[in-house]
Formats: structure tokens, C-alpha cells, sequence
């Protein structure tokens, strides 16, 4: 660990406590750097935005996306206050960075009331298992839109 990376973890934690004593959310932070420079912030803001998917993660994907004007962060680094939940891995993963650093293990969050574990279990059930079904309606139908992009000439590959 570089004396930089110990700076960023820092201010990624820093984020973390300043935006649940703000009233913002739980106590999560995340900082978004490329080149040395941070390019994207967030904090969790489930409760003071009515949002689910407000997480310290996902907030500093779209602060980073918007201040670089693209939809991927090649070349960045993530730093969180805490491993990323389910949610924010898969936005992660879209998201294409080059590393992720992280302080706290999802262990110590679900020591702290924030236990993702029952995401990870639904995962492996059939969808007829899971705490909320899932039912797949008018497939043929949708597909069609597939075919459509399939063929479209002028779209964007993500």
C-alpha cells in the first residue's frame, strides 16, 4: 500500500462518516481517481433519497461517468469504505475499472446491521424459490427488440 492509496482509503472513510453524520445514509464512502486526481465521490444516500441503489458506490460511478462525460471508467482506481454489496459489484463490473480497493469486509458490515448474505442465497434458488418470484412473460416478443439492436448500424457498444 503507497502512502497515495492510504490518502485516498482516507477520504473514501472520511466520506463515509461525514455522510451518515449529515443524515445522508449508512456509513459508507467512496472515492473515484484517475491519474491521481479524484474524478468521483459518493456516499450512501438510500434514506435521504428515497433510493435503494443510492450507494456510496454507485453515487461515485455516476459522479466519475458525468465529470469524464462516459459511461466507463477505464484507468480509474475505486476506493471504498467497504466491500461492495451485490449491487454495487455488478456496477462496478459495468463500470470497467482497473482496480478497486476496499477497508471494511462485508463481515464487518454485517457485524455493523448490513448483512447482504440473503442476496448471495437467492442467487442459487430457482426462480420459483426466491423470497420474490420471478416469472419470465412475453419473451418472443422482447426479443424482437434484440433482433433490432442486433442489426441496428449506429449503436454504441457497452
Amino acid at each position: 500500500m503507497t502512502e497515495q492509496q492510504k490518502i485516498f482509503m482516507k477520504m473514501a472513510i472520511e466520506l463515509s462518516q461525514e455522510g451518515m453524520d449529515s443524515g445522508k445514509g449508512g456509513p459508507f464512502g467512496c472515492i473515484i481517481v484517475r491519474n491521481g486526481e479524484v474524478v468521483g465521490k459518493g456516499c450512501n444516500s438510500v434514506s435521504s433519497s428515497k433510493d435503494p441503489t443510492a450507494h456510496a458506490e454507485v453515487m461515485a460511478i455516476r459522479d466519475a461517468c458525468q465529470n469524464l462525460n462516459d459511461f466507463q471508467l477505464e484507468g480509474c482506481d475505486i476506493y471504498t469504505s467497504c466491500e461492495p454489496c451485490p449491487m454495487c459489484l455488478g456496477a462496478i463490473y459495468w463500470a470497467r475499472p482497473a482496480r478497486v480497493f476496499y477497508a471494511n469486509s462485508k463481515k464487518d458490515a454485517a457485524e455493523a446491521g448490513f448483512d447482504d448474505q440473503f442476496i448471495y442465497d437467492e442467487l442459487d434458488l430457482p426462480y420459483q424459490e426466491r423470497k420474490i418470484p420471478f416469472n419470465q412473460i412475453m419473451p418472443k416478443e422482447a426479443k424482437t427488440v434484440f433482433e433490432n439492436w442486433q442489426k441496428k448500424e449506429n449503436k454504441t457498444l457497452y
